[in-house]
């Protein structure tokens, strides 16, 4: 029997001192853990915590032994704390070490105070205030033990606990039919084999253009921190750049969080969507963006409105077959300063520092890569504003990139040169939180985080579209990108006074959801997200 310290003990040992099974105030870290696991807010694995609860049970005599058993049993509590929480895991954690101490201690301060709300703090008051006024006539421990036991066993006949509704069998790896029947023991690693197989064998490849084709550059703007989600959360999805391009993309899937992993994927932007592990693997010449540009004709160019030092960015762009050095920022007006202190420049700037020299190049065609920071979480501004933290100072910062990208689209078409420019975001920000992730985390790759906002624009050489904007509501990737590319360079824009979106989307590839970071994978299926943690089991995401 389990009993609480106020009741009357049962004794262990026969004639020795009485000794007392209970879980103490241990009941109320059971207690916050059911809160949390009813509202969604955590995962839970039972059988570990049956275990941690059974050895908070077993009785020790000495005093020696009792404290060292009291370290064991705080230290097993705060790590299966954190084993349940959807936080990365721990190996993952340690493994990015290096890069967090690179953080000033003014952003290390802003993450903190996200992660220790008055919320939270005020709910667990109010909690133990309850739980010692029921804990004098209840008893919370046998309470607490049944659950366990009992949680136990529906987590051995139903799956697990953390990861919401019943999972629909995977019957076929066509998404587009649901399958005949239910069961929440099938997890969809089938599918997303079947994903990875097919996307291996996609290809865009780009035709070698010769002196009779029009020439045109090929701008790539590659954004860091910035969805759909984020746009709508700060209200500038009505923003006039929006409306500027010729073919906007409302579910282009970056299939990643982070910055390294979409750099990559964006100059591999040629073949079809890889896992994670097969981004730092070799692949064919074919699959690399900016080499196969190179290979057509373009000259290839390099920009950033930072140095590309942090966690060795620009080394990692330069593997890509892209080794160019970028444009020098001497000069350049720091508008922000990063989250490791180091200076973020003006993009306007940056960009119309890179006109003025293209102005003054040879070469008919030139492709640029311009990777801009100015979104990044934990940048601060410079100026009046610079006490924002970077959750507050993100739709100025917003409304600022948007506005420069704007002026220098304008900028350009003055040049009366020939371009196609189109901005893509890397992932999003994430600034605000979700039920399984608090604001700024992304390393569950969801689809607030990696759905984000691609624009195409035709500019220069006299041209209008004809018609309106073309708005692709697909599932699409990176391929789609380089498909619209290989057809403009097939199929100029430039040729004659109008040109007709419509023509460049015919066959445009799609491409199911599916985005990964080191430790997570989220996948649609079914219209409904599902996501999986290292091996865990596969469940419903929220």
């Amino acid at each position: 029997m389990i009993t609480e310290p106020s009741k009357e003990p049962i004794p262990v040992g026969g004639s020795q001192a009485p000794l007392v099974l209970t879980l103490g105030n241990w009941n109320f870290y059971f207690l916050v853990k059911f809160a949390l696991l009813w509202q969604g807010l955590i995962g839970f694995h039972s059988f570990e915590n049956l275990l941690l609860a059974v050895f908070i049970l077993l009785p020790v005599r000495q005093s020696a032994l009792r404290y060292g058993k009291q370290v064991l049993t705080v230290l097993a509590a705060s790590l299966l704390f954190y084993y349940d929480s959807w936080l990365p895991s721990i190996d993952r954690l340690l493994s990015q070490m290096a890069l967090i101490t690179k953080f000033d201690t003014v952003y290390l301060s802003e993450l903190a105070e996200r992660m220790s709300m008055m919320t939270i703090v005020s709910s667990l008051l109010i909690g133990w205030l309850l739980y010692a006024i029921v804990s004098i006539r209840v008893r919370i421990g046998l309470l607490v033990m049944l659950s366990l036991m009992s949680l136990v066993g529906w987590e051995q006949y139903n799956g697990t606990l953390n990861l919401g509704a019943p999972i629909m069998p995977v019957a076929a790896v066509n998404t587009s039919n649901p399958p005949p029947e239910k069961s929440n023991k099938t997890n969809l690693n089938t599918v997303l084999q079947a994903f990875f197989e097919t996307e291996s064998t996609r290809r865009v490849s780009f035709p070698t253009l010769g002196s009779k084709d029009i020439p045109f550059d090929l701008i790539f703007i590659h954004v860091c921190s910035l969805s759909w989600d984020d746009v709508k959360a700060v209200e500038l999805d009505s923003h006039p750049l929006w409306k500027r391009f010729d073919f906007l993309f409302t579910r282009f899937n970056t299939g990643t969080s982070y910055s390294g992993p979409a750099a990559i994927r964006i100059h591999r932007a040629n073949c079809g969507q890889t896992n994670n592990a097969g981004l730092y693997k070799p692949v064919s010449e074919q699959c690399y963006l900016m080499r196969n540009l190179e290979l057509s004709g373009f000259e290839t160019q390099l920009a950033m409105n930072h140095d590309g030092h942090f966690d060795d960015f620009l080394k990692l762009i330069q593997e890509q077959h892209f080794n160019v050095k970028p444009q020098s920022l001497l000069g350049e007006t720091v508008v922000q300063q990063a989250f490791d202190n180091a200076p973020i420049y003006d993009d306007l700037s940056v960009l119309t520092h890179w006109l003025d020299k293209r102005d003054k190049a040879l070469s008919p065609r030139v492709a640029l890569y311009y990777n801009t920071v100015s979104l990044h979480d934990g940048n601060r501004l410079t100026g009046r504003k610079m006490n924002l933290d970077s959750i507050q100072s993100y739709k100025i910062r917003l409304t600022s990139l948007l506005d420069n990208i704007e002026s220098f689209l304008e900028k350009y078409e003055r040049t009366g040169r020939r371009a196609v420019v189109a901005v893509v975001p890397e992932h999003g920000a994430a600034i605000q939180s979700e039920q399984m992730q608090m604001a700024g985390m992304r390393e569950i790759p969801s689809s607030r985080v990696t759905l984000v906002p691609v624009g195409i624009k035709v500019i220069g050489g006299g041209v209008q579209r004809q018609g309106s904007q073309f708005i692709i509501e697909a599932d699409t990737s990176y391929l789609a990108l380089s498909q619209i590319v290989a057809n403009m360079l097939a199929n100029s824009p430039y040729i004659g006074s109008d040109f007709i979106p419509a023509d460049y989307v015919r066959d445009l590839p799609i491409t199911p959801f599916v985005a990964q970071s080191e430790s997570s994978t989220v996948m649609k299926y079914n219209d409904r997200y599902f996501w999986r943690q290292g091996s865990e089991e596969w469940g419903e995401y929220r």
